[in-house]
């Protein structure tokens, strides 16, 4: 008999939270567990394999569109892998994107940190001047911007 276990030992067992098993049986990336006679979820090996699998796919920050397909290729061990490879070549060049964009954003940075090179009064603080400006980001960089922070606050919700 396969032994089973409880949603917060599934946890502990694949470093993934609770609300996140939960949330990714909803997105069909889990399957549903059975239930125990005292209606707790009843996870099997298989469930810790696949959020094993999950985990490791978000740790390369893939997409759940891109980690719900690598799971139907992966149950489909008899076809070829030729998809898989094309699908990791596009991941790799988002990546790729959002390292020149991240780069782009460092580059402000330094340049505004560069504007204060003794420490005033905030009132004579070139870097809160700066940023007080209307045209202190071309249009494109603050929608860069605005990326960027969205997947850092996601990378920090993820810790």
């Amino acid at each position: 008999m396969q032994a089973t276990l409880r949603i917060g030992e599934l946890g502990q067992a694949t470093g993934v939270d609770i609300e996140t098993i939960r949330y990714y049986e909803k997105a069909g990336l889990l399957p549903g567990p059975a239930r125990s006679a005292n209606g707790y979820r009843a996870y099997g090996q298989a469930h810790l394999e696949q959020l094993a699998f999950i985990r490791r796919c978000r740790a390369l920050d893939m997409a759940l569109d891109e980690i719900r397909d690598l799971l139907r290729f992966k149950s489909q061990p008899e076809s070829n892998c030729e998809s898989v490879n094309l699908l990791l070549d596009a991941h790799i060049g988002h990546v790729a994107t959002r390292i020149a964009e991240l780069q782009g954003l460092e580059r402000q940075l330094r340049a505004l940190r560069a504007q204060c090179k003794k420490v005033r009064k905030a009132r004579d603080c070139a870097i809160l001047n700066q940023l007080a400006q209307p045209a202190a980001l071309p249009a494109r960089a603050a929608k860069k911007v605005t990326h960027v922070k969205g997947a850092a606050h996601a990378h920090l919700r993820a810790k």
